[in-house]
């Protein structure tokens, strides 16, 4: 136990694999999500949907986050995060192999199944995986490595819709069947899930620091959360957590409309619509790379605030503007999202102690607004043109500037 006491300088070096490995699980779950959104395409062609039901694939998977985030902190809590990863993993390897039965019996209840126990595992790996980052090594540098780490994400997240155009949409057009089109899904879902078990043995047998509760590198000062205090009593960890509801609602549903609204705003091809997507991607991951290394100079929070405005600023131009400036605009709110997350994570998590697990289950709830926003959004849209239901992500865009600007400061439980 005294070891881990030592002076971070003297342990440095042993995180540099623990980071390595999990910036890789980082680029798991970002790949399968941002897969489980191109779907959703599929799924309109096999069963014959509008867009309205087949976007329950996208509400099956987020919704896995508002069931199992706060269960996943318990399960941090009792196995450690290392054994929270391997479960999870293999939690995952279940989910991705019942697309097997699914695509054979063409049941869209068992295919939503599916997703749902994919996503329960992907939604114990980032509670685990997101907390764990910032432990191993300085409090102070945490959201320079969660960025760091989160960037990686979001390269396996634009690289899954190239995937799923080669190995799941391609050619459906030629399918005779809704049985032939399902049966596509078989292939590189059972790919997956053999990739999956083996990362999960993998993880298994790696040799990675053993905590298991945060107290254990995060102690916490006189005067910090305890044990015996609820993680719902905490402003910045609540507050964060809506912050991660409208981000995530954000992202998801400004990914979901693009390819329509570039279209609506004169793009043509559906290939270079979607190379648009790809840029909106990109900028993401190129915005956590160098959000991580701006963060040597600037604090995250002010950071955060001002992405918050500038994606503001962006969608008010595409909301009032035509063509290519309408269209450049919400390519680049790619660029004003990217810091987002892992910062208003970092933040929401700071000065929790040994409250850091629970903290963590609590943030990750937010994960939902990937399911509940963009249903409004589409709603709003119909409704009143995608344009004008730009107003949704502008208000969310605003919270994420008031966070970073106020509702991040750390704040102590009434003592009684």
């Amino acid at each position: 136990m005294a070891r881990q006491s030592t002076s971070p300088a003297a342990s440095a070096p042993n995180y540099t694999i623990p980071f390595i490995t999990v910036t890789i699980l980082f680029g798991i779950f970002g790949f399968l999500t941002s897969l489980n959104n191109q779907l959703v395409a599929k799924l309109e062609e096999v069963f014959r949907l509008t867009h309205g039901p087949a976007m329950l694939a996208t509400a099956a998977w987020f919704f896995a986050y508002l069931v199992f985030s706060v269960p996943s902190a318990k399960l941090i809590e009792k196995m450690g995060y290392k054994r929270t990863m391997v479960i999870s993993l293999f939690i995952m390897v279940a989910g991705a192999l019942l697309f097997v039965p699914a695509a054979n019996q063409v049941s869209f209840p068992l295919m939503l199944t599916a997703i749902f126990v994919l996503a329960t595992g992907v939604c114990g790996l980032q509670t685990s995986a997101n907390p764990y980052v910032t432990i191993l090594g300085p409090e102070r540098s945490a959201s320079a490595r969660l960025n760091l780490a989160q960037a990686f994400n979001s390269g396996a997240s634009a690289l899954a819709p190239w995937v799923a155009a080669t190995l799941i949409l391609a050619d459906s057009s030629k399918a005779s069947s809704a049985v032939s089109e399902a049966h596509m899904l078989q292939g590189p879902y059972i790919a997956i899930a053999a990739a999956l078990l083996v990362l999960g043995f993998a993880v298994m047998f790696m040799h990675l620091p053993a905590i298991t509760r945060s107290e254990s590198y995060r102690p916490g000062k006189d005067g910090a959360p305890s044990q015996g205090r609820s993680i719902w009593s905490y402003s910045h960890t609540v507050l964060g957590m809506v912050g991660i509801f409208f981000y995530v609602g954000v992202e998801i549903a400004l990914a979901a409309i693009a390819i329509r609204f570039f279209q609506q705003q004169g793009v043509s091809s559906v290939k270079t619509a979607g190379f648009l997507v790809l840029l909106y991607y990109i900028g993401i991951m190129a915005g956590r790379f160098l959000g991580s290394f701006l963060m040597t100079w600037i604090r995250a929070e002010k950071l955060l605030t001002a992405l918050g405005v500038f994606g503001v600023a962006l969608l008010f131009t595409s909301m009032l503007s035509h063509g290519p400036i309408a269209i450049w605009s919400l390519v680049l709110c790619g660029l004003a999202n990217s810091i987002m997350y892992p910062t208003i994570f970092v933040l929401g998590i700071a000065d929790l102690g040994p409250m850091t697990s629970k903290g963590s289950g609590v943030i990750t709830i937010g994960n939902v607004g990937g399911a509940v926003i963009p249903l409004l959004f589409g709603a709003l849209a119909d409704k009143v043109g995608i344009q004008y239901a730009f107003i949704l992500p502008i208000i969310s865009y605003l919270y994420v500037a008031y966070y970073g600007l106020s509702g991040y400061k750390p704040t102590r439980a009434a003592r009684v």
